[in-house]
């Protein structure tokens, strides 16, 4: 008597054991299983038991934009790839079968003339007694100053800054890995400032982290963002760029995109530099990195004299 065949696990199944392989590898992956989950929902419905291109292309045609629709098929290419080691029927979506050009928006880096600007205007925004004045002041210093992912910044906590060494740990960032990142003497003065007058305007504090947004993590990242926003606009100030107002990530862009000036004028290789530039921000891959890079003049120029620089026979 034949031996009756064993039912394939459910899709659902399917989806949380690669999802638990690849976040055993570090990978975070929080969208990608939210949206594996509703592919899986589809196939259920759609009675289908193997793991086909056409079933893969249905799911990825639901999508509204086109480069949603390259999205889909790329977070199943890497589940196909996974579940093919148990079905060797499994087919994998082949790369560029959904194409999408997309721009890069351009970001708003700031001068250092409106960094300084910014922060003494900042600082001048919101009513001393509540402290939150000198803790935007304080974040918008340090983003600027490091580099730091705003989320990495308000989750800060005391122990997370080393005053000594001049250096603060931020602890599972992007992707769930740690990094030490070393600052520059003025920076941790200016901490050290925000801390005493931090520990002399509240007795007790409710959290342990280091700035303090009247206890609600929360709505850290709303309030930097007001103030923000507020700020250039009192200012007079317009984003040059693709967004339509600033954003706390141009920090982030102003501070790589300096750190490559600054590396091109101490007459240093940027191509042999930018991983530690890299290291430094805490990008996974090096290409992240040269994704930062945004066409101000400065940029530009040396852009135009490498290649001068080349065409004459240079390297």
């Amino acid at each position: 008597m034949k031996k009756p065949e064993k039912a394939p696990p459910s899709w659902r199944a399917r989806v949380e054991a690669y999802i638990s392989y690849r976040r055993g590898l570090g990978y975070g992956l929080t969208r990608v299983e939210m949206h594996l989950n509703t592919f899986a929902r589809f196939a259920e419905d759609s009675g289908q038991q193997r793991l086909t291109l056409p079933l893969c292309l249905g799911w990825a045609s639901t999508a509204k934009s086109q480069h949603a629709k390259m999205r889909r098929l790329t977070w199943l290419r890497g589940f196909a790839q996974y579940w093919r080691l148990f079905d060797e029927n499994t087919e994998i979506p082949p790369r560029g079968l959904i194409e999408c050009r997309r721009r890069r928006s351009i970001p708003h880096i700031f001068t250092e003339d409106e960094l300084v600007t910014l922060l003494d205007a900042a600082e001048r925004l919101l009513p001393d007694k509540t402290l939150r004045s000198a803790t935007c002041r304080a974040v918008f210093g340090l983003l600027a100053a490091s580099g730091l992912r705003p989320s990495e910044a308000i989750d800060l906590t005391d122990s997370d800054i080393d005053f000594e060494a001049a250096a603060l740990f931020v602890r599972e960032g992007k992707f769930r890995k740690d990094r030490v990142v070393p600052l520059h003497p003025s920076v941790i003065e200016e901490l050290r400032r925000y801390r005493q007058l931090r520990d002399r305007s509240i007795e007790h504090r409710l959290v342990p982290h280091f700035f303090v947004f009247d206890g609600n993590r929360r709505s850290a990242l709303r309030i930097l963002n007001e103030v923000l926003y507020t700020a250039c606009s009192n200012l007079g100030w317009h984003p040059r760029g693709d967004y339509p107002r600033h954003r706390l990530y141009d920090f982030r862009h102003s501070f790589i995109v300096r750190s490559a000036l600054a590396i091109h004028k101490e007459g240093a290789e940027i191509d042999r530099n930018i991983l530690s530039l890299s290291t430094y921000v805490g990008h996974a891959n090096i290409a992240d990195t040269y994704w930062y890079f945004t066409a101000i003049p400065e940029l530009m120029e040396i852009a135009v004299q490498r290649f001068q620089h080349y065409v004459k026979g240079g390297k």
